[in-house]
């Protein structure tokens, strides 16, 4: 049976340094190993606080009645303590999609795994499309 959900995998890195090389796609010896994984999962890291920073860019642009998460977004962006910590996360898109199937997520997961042993990644996250498991803005940021 397919799962009705999708999923998205992310992983947090514990040293500026290494984020700015993963921002940059400019590794450094000690990260061939995960670019190596994510090469052979067709994944590519995107940085939480460019996402961000990108997703208020657009509402400005655009329009911020058509972002229903712009004010809660561009706070997150705004907190210097939030900042550090979205620069240092990571979300993983597959073949250009930000969400996909689970057992595309749970591949993904399994090979990233060891790098929380070796110390090149802190922590590992899967999230689904239930709306349920989502968290919401708090209410001082909805329109």
């Amino acid at each position: 049976m397919t799962s009705q959900w999708q999923y998205q995998v992310r992983f947090d890195v514990s040293d500026f340094t290494v984020a700015e090389s993963i921002r940059r796609n400019s590794p450094d010896p000690a990260l061939l190993s995960l670019f190596d994984i994510l090469a052979d999962h067709r994944a590519a890291p995107k940085c939480q606080f460019d996402a961000f920073a990108e997703y208020v860019a657009a509402a400005k642009e655009h329009g911020v009645e058509n972002y229903p998460l712009y004010r809660w977004t561009k706070a997150t962006i705004e907190d210097s303590v939030k900042k550090d910590k979205y620069l240092k996360s990571f979300t993983l898109y597959v073949d250009g999609q930000e969400v996909y199937g689970k057992e595309v997520a749970d591949a993904l997961e399994a090979d990233l795994q060891p790098l929380i042993t070796s110390g090149v990644i802190k922590r590992i996250s899967k999230y689904d499309t239930n709306p349920a498991n989502n968290p919401q803005p708090p209410d001082r940021h909805r329109e």
